[in-house]
């Protein structure tokens, strides 16, 4: 049985010591059946020592952490549980020099730590496109001040809408038309702004759009905006401006998923949402 916790505090008290982390870990890992992380093998042995395995096919020996954003780490899975605390609940995530402090780490350590976490939260492929009324953005991170994203509408993400969010070489049409088209099942409403790199999606979409720039934020009673993925990159900048202060255009896809991450799964509670990401953390970050 899996433990459940609501706070910090109570996640030490579900998991005391090293062994109680690496059961969770494995309950987690193996809910589905267990197997060999070398040759994904069914035959597995246990030694006393509750901490590792045997595969009965190809004879390697491995703990529960191969395989995963885990092996190899010096560092105690407790201290990793107490990140995935912190970076699943935290609403804008947590800086690397907060989390060395906080876990008597270095700041080196806690980096790595941070995007390990991050490849754990990011989001390979979609397995369905998105349908019904869809709002699509862009915005601008870096750069001068008179080329970022005009500020309108309030924050929304109220309900289930689910978020993708992508970081782009370019504002070209052809290139955020296509992230749509990829995106986004033919003849669902895509509320956007009056960028002109979207002119050209009535071909598949039923486009609807609002204009930013003449102080035009809602259509059609209210139907039409982009009030919700104005909220999220709204959000997305606090995390970087007031938490991590800059982030390099070669990592920015990183920061990008985790705050998808949490996004998607901003209804859940605590210990699910945390449970959550012990489930994304096969293959590893060298």
């Amino acid at each position: 049985m899996l433990a459940n916790f609501d706070s910090l505090y109570s996640l030490f008290e579900a998991f005391p010591d090293e062994q109680s982390c690496i059961d969770h870990l494995r309950a987690i890992r193996w809910r589905d059946g267990e197997f060999c992380p070398y040759c994904g093998g069914a035959k597995i042995y246990h030694f006393s020592d509750r901490k590792t395995h045997k595969c009965g096919e190809c004879g390697e020996r491995f703990s529960i952490k191969v395989g995963t954003i885990f092996e190899n780490t010096k560092l105690p899975l407790r201290k990793w549980f107490a990140a995935i605390w912190m970076i699943t609940n935290h609403p804008k995530g947590i800086a690397s020099v907060t989390l060395a402090k906080d876990l008597k780490i270095t700041q080196k350590s806690a980096w790595f730590m941070l995007h390990r976490l991050r490849h754990a939260a990011r989001t390979p492929s979609f397995n369905a496109p998105l349908k019904g009324d869809v709002e699509a953005d862009t915005t601008f991170v870096g750069g001068k001040e008179k080329n970022k994203h005009a500020k309108g509408g309030k924050q929304g993400g109220a309900g289930k809408a689910e978020l993708r969010a992508e970081h782009v070489a370019d504002h070209k049409a052809k290139t955020l038309q296509g992230k749509v088209r990829q995106n986004v099942a033919k003849c669902s409403a895509v509320l956007a702004d009056e960028a002109m790199a979207f002119v050209g999606l009535d071909k598949d979409f039923t486009h609807l759009a609002v204009n930013h720039s003449a102080g035009e934020y809602v259509r059609l009673g209210g139907f039409v905006h982009t009030n919700n993925i104005e909220g999220v990159w709204a959000l997305l900048k606090r995390q970087i401006v007031g938490i991590h202060h800059w982030v390099s255009p070669k990592h920015l896809q990183r920061y990008v998923d985790e705050m998808t991450w949490r996004y998607n799964r901003r209804d859940m509670k605590p210990s699910p949402r945390m449970n959550d990401i012990f489930a994304c953390v096969e293959g590893r970050l060298r």
